[in-house]
């Protein structure tokens, strides 16, 4: 987040725009986490519904990597901005990403102790 505040914040660029990626972030997560609590257990690996989930959620990824670039392009924010913002998406990503591989395996060797 560091990053996208500092594309919006510095006095050489001084706009918000780039801060609407954030909400991407947060819709990035819902399809997938309503596919697995609507998934039943199957032996498996893939469904119609969490297929669905997935290209949902790279839709919103892609989306949020497309925003600054477009604003950048059209000429509402910076070029810095933009590479700032796309910066903080990598972070916030791959932050997302190892989450859901740390915490969300079947076979979690941490999990389960409770």
């Amino acid at each position: 987040m560091t990053f996208i505040i500092l594309a919006c914040a510095l006095p050489q660029y001084q706009l918000w725009w780039p801060f609407f990626v954030v909400l991407f972030y947060i819709f990035s997560i819902f399809p997938t986490l309503l596919a697995k609590r609507s998934m039943n257990n199957t032996l498996s690996g893939s469904s119609p519904c969490l297929e669905l989930s997935i290209f949902l959620t790279m839709g919103f990824v892609i989306s949020s990597f497309a925003l600054p670039i477009v604003l950048a392009r059209a000429g509402v924010i910076m070029w810095g901005a933009c590479y700032l913002t796309i910066c903080g998406n990598v972070v916030v990503y791959g932050t997302i990403v190892g989450y859901f591989l740390l915490f969300d395996s079947e076979d979690n060797v941490y999990g389960g102790m409770a």
